[in-house]
C-alpha cells in the first residue's frame, strides 16, 4: 500500500506543477505580456492604449485589463483560411512547432525553492523536472523553435515567408553559437548543470552578479568573486543580446520585419495559427526571461542570503515563489522597452555582431574565466 501511494505522489506531482505552472502561470502571463507591450508602448509613445474592455455589460473597465480575453476570442472566432497554394500538412503543423518548444522548457527552471504545504511531511521542489543536465535540455529543446519557422516560411509556398525563414534559421544558427559559449563561464564557476543546483549556491554564497551576503549588516565577500565579475558581466551582456536575436525580438526581428517582408513567416496565417506564433514568441520571452534570472539574477532568491528556500515555512516557500516571478517580469519590461527604444539592425549588421564580434568575445571571456579560476584556485 505505501509503496502504491509512493508511485501516485510520484506521478501526481509533476501534473500538478505542469498545470499550474503551464495553464495557471506561464499562459496567462504571456496574454497579459502582450497586454503590458501595448500599455509600455503607449506610455513611451505618449498615447493611451488599450483601456476600455473590462467587465462585459458594465462601464467597469479595470484599466483594460480585459484585452487579452477580448483578443483571445477574437482569435478563436475567426475564419481559419488556408490558401490553396500551400503545403498543409506542413502548413498545419509549423505554429504548433513554433509554440511547443517554448513551453517543453519550463519544464526544467527552478521557480521557487520548496514549499512545505499542510498535511505534507516533505516540501514539495517547484521545479517540474529536476534534471542534472537542466542547461543541456534547454539548448536542445529551444533549438527545435527554429523548424517550425522554417517549415512555415517553406510551407506557405510564398516568397516573403520563405526569405522570412531563411532570415531566422541564419540568425538562430549564428547567435545559439555565442548564446551557448555566453553560459560556459557560469558552469565553470558554479560546477554544475543543474539549474536547481546553480540558484541554491546564488542563494548561499550571493547572485552571480551581486556576490555579496550580508552577516548581520556587514557584506561578506570574496576578491575572487569580485573579479569574477567582469566575466559573468561579458557573458550577461551577450547572453541577453542573443537571446533577443533567438526569440526575434526587436531590434533583432528581421525574419518578419514587415517593412521589408509583409509579416515574414507569417504573413500567409490567420486566426489561430497566427496566434500561436504570436504566443510561441512570446513564451520564448517569458522562459528566456525565467533562465536569465536563474543563471545571472539569483533565480528565486532574494538578494544579500536574506530569506529561505521555503523549507522552513509555507511564508519563505511562497516568497521564493513571487520573488522569481517579480524578477522575470522586470525582464519582460526590459525587452519591451528595449524593443520600443532601438532601432531595426541591418541584416550585415545582425551577422557581423554575431559572428565578428560575439563568437570571438565570447571564446575570449571562457579563456579569462579559467585563467581567473586557475589563479584563485
Amino acid at each position: 500500500m505505501t509503496e502504491l501511494l509512493t508511485i501516485l505522489y510520484s506521478l501526481i506531482e509533476p501534473t500538478i506543477k505542469i498545470v499550474v505552472l503551464v495553464f495557471m502561470v506561464i499562459l496567462p502571463m504571456v496574454a497579459y505580456s502582450v497586454y503590458a507591450e501595448r500599455r509600455f508602448s503607449a506610455l513611451l509613445q505618449d498615447r493611451v492604449g488599450p483601456n476600455r474592455v473590462g467587465i462585459p455589460f458594465t462601464k467597469i473597465s479595470l484599466a483594460g485589463l480585459g484585452q487579452p480575453m477580448a483578443d483571445g476570442l477574437k482569435f478563436i472566432l475567426k475564419e481559419d483560411l488556408t490558401p490553396g497554394h500551400v503545403r498543409k500538412f506542413y502548413y498545419w503543423l509549423a505554429p504548433a512547432l513554433t509554440m511547443v518548444p517554448a513551453l517543453l522548457t519550463c519544464a526544467v527552471l527552478p521557480f521557487g525553492g520548496h514549499l512545505k504545504l499542510p498535511f505534507f511531511d516533505e516540501p514539495f521542489q517547484m521545479v517540474i523536472a529536476d534534471l542534472d543536465v537542466g542547461i543541456l535540455f534547454v539548448f536542445a529543446i529551444a533549438s527545435l523553435g527554429v523548424y517550425g519557422i522554417v517549415l512555415a516560411g517553406w510551407a506557405s509556398n510564398s516568397k516573403y515567408p520563405f526569405i522570412g525563414g531563411v532570415r531566422s534559421s541564419s540568425q538562430m544558427i549564428s547567435y545559439e553559437i555565442s548564446l551557448g559559449l555566453s553560459v560556459i563561464p557560469i558552469l565553470m564557476i558554479y560546477g554544475d548543470l543543474n539549474l536547481g543546483s546553480i540558484v541554491q549556491q546564488q542563494h548561499e554564497k550571493g547572485w552571480a552578479l551581486l556576490p555579496v551576503t550580508l552577516d548581520g549588516f556587514m557584506p561578506v565577500f570574496s576578491f575572487r568573486d569580485i573579479v569574477l565579475l567582469v566575466p559573468l558581466l561579458i557573458s550577461f551582456v551577450i547572453f541577453v543580446t542573443s537571446l533577443f536575436a533567438e526569440t526575434n525580438r526587436l531590434p533583432f526581428d528581421l525574419p518578419e520585419c514587415e517593412t521589408e517582408l509583409v509579416a515574414g513567416y507569417h504573413t500567409e496565417y490567420s486566426s489561430m495559427k497566427f496566434a500561436l506564433f504570436f504566443l510561441g514568441e512570446y513564451a520564448a520571452m517569458i522562459i528566456g526571461s525565467g533562465f536569465a534570472v536563474t543563471l545571472f539574477l539569483g533565480g528565486w532568491s532574494l538578494p544579500f542570503g536574506w530569506g529561505g528556500n521555503g523549507e522552513e515555512s509555507l511564508f519563505w516557500g511562497l516568497v521564493a515563489i513571487g520573488t522569481f516571478f517579480a524578477k522575470v517580469i522586470g525582464f519582460i519590461l526590459f525587452f519591451i522597452w528595449v524593443r520600443w527604444s532601438i532601432p531595426r539592425f541591418r541584416y550585415d549588421q545582425l551577422m557581423r555582431l554575431g559572428w565578428v564580434f560575439f563568437f570571438e568575445i565570447a571564446l575570449f571571456n571562457i579563456l579569462l574565466t579559467a585563467g581567473i579560476l586557475m589563479f584563485f584556485g
